[in-house]
């Protein structure tokens, strides 16, 4: 993978995960355009292989799957591809160009691990919910789906308005970053272990004194 591109100034939907997980993580990637694989990442990248297929359609009773589908939403300013999307015959849904009755979309995400406690992968969920209904002009997303790889189960996700108001909080603070071209200082921690961007990051680094703080220091010292 190479480093991420943001045309038009949309942010990537992607990006929520990277950005919960650890801010200069995103910086990285998203403002300096750095990246690097390990284990975790292919192995994450092989399994979307699999579920992506922009020309994939099928019906399975009362349910389309579509794969990898591009989403956009204007008022957020973000954009992405789902990995999937399951349109659910529903009353309350939207009629789909050479399809008979209405349509709910719902998507479904593909992850390599398990659940986690964090929001991470719910909020990249949600941000596709709400790209899917600004797209079809459709109600409310009430629940979505998230595909674990290690435990092989779907996880039912409802998209509260807490998680909403959560994410647009993020996307909001993604916004005044990215348009500062700024990245955090890195903040160590046992998850740094785990990132494969931590040789780039550098973060043992942070236990020692920066060039400014010396500086200032020995201003200090002197009295100037």
């Amino acid at each position: 993978m190479q480093g991420v591109n943001v045309d038009d100034g949309d942010l990537l939907i992607s990006g929520l995960q990277h950005f919960s997980f650890c801010r200069r993580q995103w910086a990285l990637i998203h403002i300096e355009q750095q990246w690097a694989d390990n284990f975790y990442t292919t192995d994450g990248i092989l399994m979307h292989e699999a579920a992506d297929d922009p020309f994939f359609t099928e019906k399975r009773g009362d349910i389309i799957v579509s794969r990898s589908v591009p989403v956009r939403s204007e008022r957020l300013g973000v954009a992405g591809v789902c990995d999937v999307v399951e349109y659910h015959a529903s009353p309350h849904g939207v009629p789909i160009a050479g399809r008979e009755g209405k349509w709910l979309p719902v998507p479904v995400e593909y992850k390599r691990g398990k659940s986690k406690e964090i929001d991470a992968d719910r909020l990249q969920l949600c941000a596709q919910a709400i790209c899917l209904e600004e797209m079809f002009c459709c109600p409310k997303i009430e629940v979505a789906y998230i595909y674990y790889g290690e435990t092989r189960r779907r996880e039912k996700v409802t998209l509260t308005d807490e998680l909403r108001a959560k994410l647009e909080s993020m996307i909001a603070e993604m916004r005044a970053l990215y348009n500062r071209g700024y990245t955090p200082i890195v903040k160590p921690t046992k998850q740094c272990s785990a990132c494969s961007l931590k040789d780039i990051c550098l973060p043992k680094l942070r236990k020692f004194v920066s060039a400014k703080e010396y500086t200032s220091a020995i201003w200090t010292v002197d009295g100037l």
